[in-house]
Order: C-alpha cells, then sequence, then structure tokens
C-alpha cells in the first residue's frame, strides 16, 4: 500500500518544528558517519523515542536494521542511500530534507513471520523484511518436501535451497535466484527454488501473502539445511513454517518521484 503519508486525511500531520523530531541513523562506514554528521548539523538529532520520523544513511542493509530495530512501532523511515545498491533508499540529498519528508510517499509492507523447528521440538521465531530462505549446510544438496496451506505441492525437491520473499524482498535474493519481482500492491509472495537438480525444471511459484508455507527436510540427518530469515540463522532445522505477519506493519517513505512500485516496475525492464 503507498499513500501520502502526512496528509490531511490520515490524521499524521507533522509536527510543525520537524527539524527537531527527525532522528539519524547512519551505517558504519566514513561515508555515512560523514553523512550523519552534516545532516544533524543541520537539522538536529532527536532521541528514537521522541522522534516523528528516522532518517536511515546507508544502503538497503541499513533500512532493514533500523526496520528490525523498530518492529512493532510503525515508525515511518526515510532512507537516503549513502551505500552501494539502495534499491530501499532515496537519493542523496542536504537540501530541503523536511520538505521531501513532508512530500514522501508511504508504503507499508509486512514482514514474513519464520518459525523453524530443530531436531529437540524446539521452534525458532524471527520476522524477515526480505525473504526467509533454506540453505544446504554441506556438500550434500537438501531434499524438501513443500506445503502450502496444508497441502502437499511437492513430495520432494532435490536443491540447494528454497525462498519465499516478500514483495519488498523480491528484488534482493530472490531475484538474484531467477525469482519473480513482485509489485508492492500485487497480495502475492514469491517461492523460488536456488539451483533446483530435480524436478530440473520447477523454477518456483507465485503464492497469495495469506498462504502459509510448510518445508519440511527429507534425510535431515545427512542432508541438513539451515533456515535464515534475513540475518537470524537457525542450523539443522526439521521443519520451517512461513507465513506473512500482518500484525507488523513497516513503513518505508519514498520520494514521489521515485516511490517503491515504480522502481520494481522499472528494475523488470532493466537489462
Amino acid at each position: 500500500m503507498t499513500a501520502a503519508l502526512f496528509g490531511a486525511d490520515d490524521g499524521r500531520d507533522l509536527p510543525h518544528d520537524l527539524a527537531g523530531r527527525i532522528a539519524f541513523h547512519a551505517a558504519s562506514t566514513d561515508e555515512a558517519a560523514i553523512a550523519r554528521a552534516r545532516l544533524t548539523s543541520r537539522y538536529g538529532d532527536a532521541p528514537l523515542e521522541d522522534a516523528a520520523v528516522i532518517v536511515a544513511l546507508g544502503g538497503d542493509g541499513t533500512m532493514l536494521e533500523i526496520q528490525h530495530r523498530q518492529l512493532g512501532r510503525d515508525m515511518p523511515v526515510y532512507g537516503m542511500n549513502r551505500g552501494s545498491v539502495g534499491f530501499l533508499m532515496n537519493v542523496y540529498r542536504e537540501d530541503d530534507l523536511v520538505e521531501r519528508l513532508r512530500a514522501a510517499l508511504a508504503t507499508t509492507v509486512h514482514p514474513l513471520r519464520m518459525r523453524a523447528t530443530t531436531p529437540d521440538g524446539e521452534v525458532h521465531s524471527a520476522p524477515a523484511i526480505n525473504e526467509v530462505s533454506l540453505l544446504r549446510e554441506t556438500r550434500q544438496a537438501a531434499k524438501i518436501r513443500i506445503l502450502v496451506d496444508d497441502k502437499e505441492r511437492l513430495p520432494e525437491l532435490i536443491c540447494d535451497g528454497i525462498l519465499v520473499a516478500t514483495p519488498a524482498g523480491s528484488t534482493a535474493y530472490n531475484l538474484s535466484a531467477h525469482g519473480p519481482i513482485v509489485p508492492i500492491g500485487a497480495d502475492l509472495l514469491p517461492m523460488t527454488p536456488i539451483s533446483a537438480f530435480r524436478p530440473r525444471r520447477w523454477r518456483g511459484a507465485l503464492l497469495p501473502s495469506s498462504a502459509r508455507v510448510t518445508f519440511e527436510i527429507l534425510e535431515a540427518p545427512k542432508r541438513p539445511v539451515a533456515a535464515v530469515a534475513d540475518y537470524t540463522e537457525i542450523r539443522d532445522v526439521r521443519r520451517v513454517d512461513i507465513c506473512e505477519d500482518r500484525k507488523l506493519n513497516l513503513t518505508m517513505l519514498f520520494d514521489p518521484d521515485h516511490g517503491l512500485s515504480e522502481r520494481i516496475i522499472a528494475e523488470q525492464f532493466t537489462v
């Protein structure tokens, strides 16, 4: 969902003195640190608990980091690229920051929720803003049974791994694994195999965002598999359940002429 963040219709007007309500978060690079110093000297730097908006300086990893830290608060985050790819970031510019924030469009994203079960029956839960991926741990290919909404869809996938991505994450690891790019408002989750061996021609699936996905690890002692939700890794899993966590809202802000939906469309025509 994309909408004007601080318009009259949504009841979330910015305070008049926005410069005192901006919190800055920078990556641990010299470029990001210099940018933060320059910006805070002009606009101030509010404590997170007092801020109306967070400005993240870095790359996409920085955006994911601050969103993870703010899970459950639905704090709007406006990123400016001081990293490499910066797909989730706006163009860096020091001037007119307050005006850019006031004009920004908000995109709401729901993360995935991973529940990974280990051999002792312990369940590990973690959110994923980009994707949940399963990866083989040794030279042996993984064997994985796939269920969707408790119905078996693939009795055995032999592969290096498999992932389920959010629309926002569909241009990250999912795209590198030749998965489809999904527009933000499509309510779809791409499921993409990683180096599938059998069935050789299976390229994955597009699932409704309401789907509940289960991966069961076959021959697990011989073919161990790790499950990763963004940067939370659980090794030697036996079963992984994935669904969209509709209780959590993540709000990302984008300049009107360069919103996330537009970037996703444009990326599909990049050669």
